[in-house]
């Protein structure tokens, strides 16, 4: 597979299962990954617009929302007009695969315009242009108002309103000739489409999104953009079922991941809970669908493909991080306000992946890699150590048998793992990485260890009680606090002093946006807001420094005063756990632990308040509208709530 092509200067229009990607220029050329796309087909790929003969000079390119995006252009016409100006060109380009080309005249006469648009595709698969493999362009032919290609795998056709006064085939174009007055204007509308398919209709978009469109005002303006861009990235990640169109789930990223990714969507729905339960339903009952069957030892499992885990380790398997989220987001979207009924119906595919779990563990204390001779990964015991006891809750909850097993594996593993997985050393020790198969260490510093901090949410507000215990937690705090790990931007994926320590490795020292969100919230649980606060306050400025679309990582850099977080060449962008990130950072300030079955929800904020007065609106709660509000005190107060709600102790 050849180099993937850049995308961190890209600006990249999502409105899922359509693309639009450019460069700052606006001009679509056919050159690396530019073009309109629809479910992975790259529709259009070049798009150039010339006036009077000319490109218009390029003066701002700016995304006006996820799924849109404005480039305004600049020509001087008219003769002797000295160095301004006189034509602004505008050209605002949709993921929908509509573009409106508008000119509009400041010279002091009326001035004869003509204008032509050259287009082209190739007709590639995204994949085939990730690896460098794609093929010379389709011939093009005259098309009702526009122009159509056909190729082996497909047609696209572009029609203009107003209709071109001139279509010409053979060079891909489309003239017209507009007069513009003084102060006058004209437009044109080209709509891109994949033959046979309808226009695309965005789930995020439309009424029935299962996202609550929450705001977030405060003490600091950068609360408000993240939680608005955070939002809306994730509406225009949404997908439906294509036989199940009620249920929806979230792509994992853009460009390069536009399709199913389990265990990122019940990651991201997780994170995601403050907006409401349907997309955590929607894409619990999806994957309830490709549950494994059948006889042991894979009965029970959601598949998943396998994830690189940098130099050190083999690559780790998401099906087994994919099943055991399953019944923590279910568990946890029941506390959210997920109504009885839909609980109970995903209630047996729950139960099905925690008796994979003990079959799989069998009658040792650990989880292993499913592949022979794998590892013992510490995140994979942080994972399994939740799904135990947000499981044994969950069927206590439900009058369903099986909750004292699973508590008694998870005190096991606990007295195990303290012992097993912690490293002395003259710094204060630290957690293993994971083991080898032969029982040994591997002593690396990373941000997988985060997980251990994420023991996930009980009943009454309470949290579950984690593998650590309480003098580890502490020292995996000041561990994550350090120059080592605390990149200033966030949290490396490995520590700077480590063997293989990589800024821009995905899992070798890159900032992964997730990670360093669940040890925000994990820190601010465990009552180490010092450390949390420079964790969310790094995230935040890098946040502000990527327009408030956060990729999915970044380069772990350290952070220098007036710098800037570097850009990871090949990082999603929107990305779903990303977005859904920025969710759980602010909530994470206010502390919210709900339990709509109990009709009460808990406050545990912030105390030191870190970015001032922020008031979280327009969430849900127990099904209804949930606004709340932390003081410069770091005092929580509920300003809206579902009725009967009460406030828990």
């Amino acid at each position: 597979m050849g180099e993937l092509p850049p995308t961190h200067t890209a600006l990249i229009c999502v409105a899922l299962p359509g693309l639009a990607v450019s460069t700052e220029q606006g001009q679509l050329t056919g050159r690396g990954l530019e073009g309109i796309y629809r479910a992975g087909r790259r529709l259009l790929s070049r798009c150039q617009v010339r006036v009077a003969g000319r490109e218009p000079h390029a003066v701002q390119a700016r995304m006006t929302g996820a799924d849109q995006v404005r480039f305004v252009g600049t020509l001087r016409v008219s003769p002797h007009a000295g160095p301004d100006p006189d034509v602004v060109v505008e050209r605002i380009r949709h993921a929908d695969g509509t573009e409106r080309i508008t000119l509009r005249s400041a010279a002091p006469r009326t001035l004869r315009l003509p204008v032509e648009v050259a287009l082209g595709t190739d007709l590639a698969a995204l994949g085939a242009i990730a690896s460098g493999h794609t093929g010379p362009e389709v011939p093009a032919g005259v098309h009702d108002s526009g122009l159509r290609w056909v190729g082996p795998n497909g047609s696209s056709s572009v029609s203009a309103d107003p209709p071109p006064a001139d279509a010409l085939a053979s060079a891909g174009l489309l003239r017209w000739e507009f007069q513009l007055a003084p102060g006058g204007s004209a437009s044109v509308e080209l709509r891109v489409r994949l033959d046979g398919a309808a226009p695309v209709r965005a789930v995020g978009r439309a009424a029935t999104s299962p996202l609550a469109p929450a705001t977030a005002t405060g003490d600091d303006p950068r609360v408000t953009a993240l939680l608005r861009t955070s939002v809306e990235d994730l509406q225009a990640l949404l997908l439906r079922d294509p036989d199940h169109p009620t249920d929806t789930y979230a792509a994992a990223g853009a460009p390069w991941r536009c399709g199913p990714a389990p265990a990122e969507a019940l990651a991201t729905a997780r994170m995601a809970l403050p907006l409401g339960t349907r997309l955590a339903a929607g894409t619990l009952r999806i994957l309830a669908r490709t549950q494994l069957r059948g006889p042991a030892p894979r009965a029970g499992l959601i598949p998943g493909p396998r994830r690189d885990a940098g130099a050190h380790l083999p690559p780790g398997c998401t099906a087994t991080e994919a099943t055991l989220l399953f019944p923590v987001l279910l568990a946890e979207a029941r506390r959210w306000g997920l109504p009885d009924s839909e609980t109970e119906e995903l209630l047996p595919a729950a139960e099905r992946c925690l008796t994979w779990l003990r079959t799989a563990v069998g009658d040792g204390v650990y989880l292993c890699d499913p592949q022979p001779g794998g590892p013992v990964r510490c995140e994979t015991q942080a994972h399994a150590h939740r799904a135990a006891l947000l499981g044994a809750d969950l069927l206590d909850a439900c009058g369903r048998p099986g909750g004292a097993g699973l508590r008694e594996w998870a005190r096991a593993l606990r007295t195990a793992f303290r012992k097993d997985f912690w490293i002395d050393d003259l710094g204060g020790g630290r957690p293993a990485a994971a083991r080898a198969p032969d029982g040994r260490p591997v002593p690396l510093l990373a941000a997988t260890a985060a997980h251990l901090l994420d023991t996930g949410l009980l009943g009454g507000g309470e949290h579950a009680p984690g593998l650590l215990d309480r003098v580890q937690t502490e020292q995996l705090a000041r561990l994550f606090g350090s120059p080592a790990m605390d990149s200033g931007w966030g949290l490396r994926g490995l520590g700077t002093k480590e063997p293989g320590f990589n800024p821009f490795g995905h899992r070798s020292g890159a900032v992964r946006v997730h990670e360093t969100a669940v040890a925000v919230a994990g820190l601010a649980t465990a009552g180490y807001e010092k450390e949390a606060t420079s964790l969310l306050r790094g995230i935040l400025a890098a946040a502000e420094a990527f327009g408030h679309r956060l990729p999915e990582m970044y380069a772990g850099e350290q952070r220098t005063e007036g710098g800037a977080p570097l850009p990871h060449p090949a990082a999603c962008r929107p990305a779903a756990t990303a977005a859904a990130a920025g969710i759980l950072l602010l909530t994470t300030l206010a502390g919210l632990r709900p339990d709509a079955p109990a009709r009460t929800v808990t406050l545990r904020p912030v105390r030191t308040a870190p970015l001032g007065e922020v008031c979280l609106t327009g969430l849900r709660v127990a099904g209804a509208p949930f606004s709340v509000r932390v003081s410069r005190l770091g005092l929580a107060m509920v300003e809206e709530a579902a009725d009967g709600l009460q406030l828990g102790v």
